[in-house]
């Protein structure tokens, strides 16, 4: 359902989202799995429910699974079910998260994330469209949609043998990609007045930004895309004590960016992989360490966070 500011509660206006929305009321109303692809905090899950509720599934459940956050052990559990007895601590039989989405859609963010062996095993199942319960030697019948999403270049990790060819060919058969934020800088007021007015309802007071905090938010490339600039928002109405927000009130390393002339290319351009390890770095010393903390406020599963510090030479 596309509004005034744009398709269900996804806000832009600029013509790369437009291009999506197309993609989106196309993907709605079929029935075929779609991968969704795009950097952390640019909207993936929202993107995902829009396909979900503007088709003919909407009456039916919407089941969100972030792989990046199950623990290990536990993941085959978490996605088939068990019986009781499966295995210690399985007190009573428990549905998986797949039985729970009958006749609607499983959302599988960070698919990426997902150990090879249960890759096999969730191939086999939407193959198959039945499961296996930890631990049963049943299979259970399943009929649902398929939505999955990731940050990763999937192609590449089929290259590098950490992600399987077959299954990859089976979740892309519709994909779309959403957009960074850096890339569709019109749509910033919007999100912003978006994002203020729900502040304002919340609050009782009427916030408001300056047009020099404007035109700052506006040449910030945002590393973080919707979810940081969500965050700073938030964050600048909290700590401001007047109902304005000015460019003094913005985080340094937005007030302090050279505001950019259009069709001007920047004095240097910085490598998407240094601005995501800047972001987390960044974000561990802010958060002393924190790793849960920092993964949430990132927008990642720990699994994904312990992956990059890992890379990074910051944890063995």
């Amino acid at each position: 359902m596309k509004s005034n500011q744009g398709f269900g509660n996804i806000i832009g206006r600029s013509p790369e989202m437009d291009r999506l929305y197309r993609i989106i009321g196309k993907a709605a109303h079929s029935a075929h799995p779609v991968l969704i692809l795009g950097e952390s905090g640019t909207g993936k899950e929202m993107v995902a429910r829009a396909i979900h509720y503007s088709g003919p599934f909407r009456d039916k459940p919407f089941v969100p699974v972030d792989c990046g956050s199950l623990v290990p052990t536990l993941i085959e559990s978490e996605l088939f079910g068990h019986v009781k007895g499966a295995f210690t601590g399985a007190s009573h039989a428990k549905d998986g998260l797949l039985a729970l989405a009958e006749g609607g859609t499983v959302f599988l963010d960070e698919i990426g994330e997902l150990p090879l062996d249960l890759q096999s095993k969730l191939l086999r199942a939407l193959q198959e469209k039945e499961i296996r319960p930890v631990g049963s030697t049943k299979q259970v019948p399943i009929n649902l949609r398929i939505v999955a999403a990731t940050n990763r270049d999937l192609e590449q990790a089929v290259g590098h043998g950490e992600f399987r060819r077959d299954l990859y060919f089976r979740l892309n058969v519709l994909s779309l990609r959403i957009p960074p934020l850096r890339e569709r800088r019109q749509d910033v007021p919007f999100l912003v007045g978006a994002f203020l007015e729900r502040l304002s309802l919340a609050s009782g007071r009427n916030l408001g930004l300056s047009d020099d905090g404007m035109k700052a938010l506006v040449a910030y490339d945002w590393p973080g895309n919707v979810r940081e600039l969500e965050n700073c928002i938030e964050r600048c109405c909290a700590m401001n004590s007047g109902p304005v927000i000015h460019t003094t009130d913005l985080p340094d390393c937005i007030a302090g960016g050279k505001e950019r002339v259009e069709g001007q290319a920047p004095e240097r351009i910085v490598p998407l992989a240094d601005l995501e390890r800047q972001a987390i770095l960044g974000t561990m010393t802010q958060l002393n360490g924190d790793k849960l903390t920092a993964a949430k406020l990132l927008g990642i599963g720990k699994t994904t966070l312990y992956r990059k510090l890992k890379e990074y030479g910051c944890v063995q």
